[in-house]
């Protein structure tokens, strides 16, 4: 007789909130937080690390959840734009100021430049605009040629 083994859990906090998910050794984070967890905040969009849609914050730090093992989080803190945007005025002011000066179109990327420019304001409150690019170079805008945003 053959036992089923489930895949082990991954146990972490998402957006202020614990959470737990089964998860198997090669299941990236972004799947997990979308499938498992319902952030359909997070987008998919190159599933490969280039285009930056998927950004999270793990502990503060920005990173493409594509290219995070889900089991790297376990234990450890993670953020998705609408969770910093429930608890973060910082990003609110920013997703607001997005709606107001039209840098969002089909909205795939917006999530990914929204984390990553809270991170970067986090840690350097006026940055310069070369930091800004910088902060930004990884997200990746098909509809605006990136330079819009």
């Amino acid at each position: 007789m053959n036992q089923r083994v489930s895949p082990p859990q991954v146990t972490f906090e998402l957006n202020g909130s614990p959470v737990s998910a089964a998860a198997t050794p090669n299941q990236r984070l972004s799947e997990i937080l979308r499938e498992s967890c319902g952030a359909r905040d997070v987008k998919i969009g190159c599933d490969a690390g280039d285009c930056g849609a998927c950004t999270v914050l793990i502990d503060d730090k920005p990173v493409c959840a594509c290219l995070t093992a889900a089991h790297q989080v376990n234990g450890r803190r993670v953020d998705t734009v609408a969770g910093l945007h429930a608890t973060d005025p910082t990003a609110k002011a920013l997703a607001q100021r997005f709606q107001d000066h039209g840098a969002a179109q089909c909205g795939i990327c917006t999530p990914g430049m929204v984390v990553s420019a809270v991170a970067l304001l986090r840690n350097t409150p006026s940055p310069s605009p070369e930091q800004v690019q910088d902060a930004l170079g990884g997200v990746l805008c098909r509809c605006t040629g990136y330079r819009k945003i």
